[in-house]
């Protein structure tokens, strides 16, 4: 029997149709989010699409394990290799939404986040933005409080012992860097606009400054326009703003 004759066999063929899954599941997922950021897909849709993705990827890795073992039973090491690439290809396919599900399960069902729960900065330059989006603008109130506090201890005013003038002009070069859209800027405040990569979400940001006796008080809230929960992204991204401002304004002592 030749070489080519051994590689088309039983295990090959099952290895070939394994990788063509997982290579339309990889497909689907990648193009998920760019669909419906182009309004080609409504959210549902696209979630769904998701969702057949990973059965889809889930089917692949089962096909090549079939391949691994009919190629250790007929001794075919192309095959089986074929196999377990397949495999590793459906698995980490499969664990994409699997690890977003037990993101979602490990923090709270939370989308408004902020250092002042008592006084949470205010949406003013994007209030028009976030009342056509389906969240609301205010602040959710005490529940989402409570959450926040249980679940992200950490989230608090960040207290600079530097001129309020200084902060504001690190705070608005760490929002360029960051990407954010900046949609205003004042002395004492900033608002800009946070879209994710994938799906295209878009989060608001407002940092609000205020002179104390020994600096600069900085306090800031990230809230999602879409969604109930935001899987702990804007608590996130105020500790890595928060984290970012103070590295900046020691690099520029």
């Amino acid at each position: 029997m030749t070489t080519e004759r051994r590689h088309h066999g039983p295990a090959f063929k099952v290895a070939l149709i394994g990788g063509i899954l997982a290579t339309l599941a990889a497909l689907a997922m990648a193009l998920s989010g760019p669909a419906y950021r182009m309004d080609l897909l409504t959210l549902g849709n696209a979630f769904g699409l998701l969702r057949y993705a990973a059965f889809t990827a889930l089917g692949a890795a089962g096909l090549g394990l079939v391949a691994l073992l009919i190629a250790v039973v007929t001794r075919r090491a192309l095959p089986a290799v074929l196999g377990s690439l397949v495999i590793l290809a459906g698995g980490a396919l499969v664990a994409i939404p699997w690890l977003q599900l037990q993101q979602a399960q490990a923090v709270p069902p939370i989308h408004d986040i902020t250092t002042d729960m008592q006084n949470p900065p205010a949406f003013l330059a994007l209030i028009e933005a976030r009342r056509a989006a389906p969240n609301t603008v205010e602040y959710p109130g005490e529940m989402t409080a409570q959450q926040q506090r249980k679940a992200y201890p950490a989230i608090q005013p960040l207290m600079l012992n530097a001129p309020l003038e200084t902060v504001r002009e690190a705070a608005e070069a760490e929002v360029t860097s960051a990407g954010w859209d900046i949609a205003a800027v004042s002395d004492t405040r900033i608002e800009a606009t946070a879209t994710t990569v994938w799906f295209g979400f878009k989060d608001d940001v407002v940092i609000r400054l205020n002179e104390t006796d020994d600096g600069t008080r900085v306090d800031m809230r990230s809230a999602s326009r879409l969604g109930v929960s935001d899987l702990g992204t804007n608590a996130a991204r105020i500790l890595t703003f928060m984290e970012n401002l103070v590295r900046r304004l020691e690099s520029s002592d």
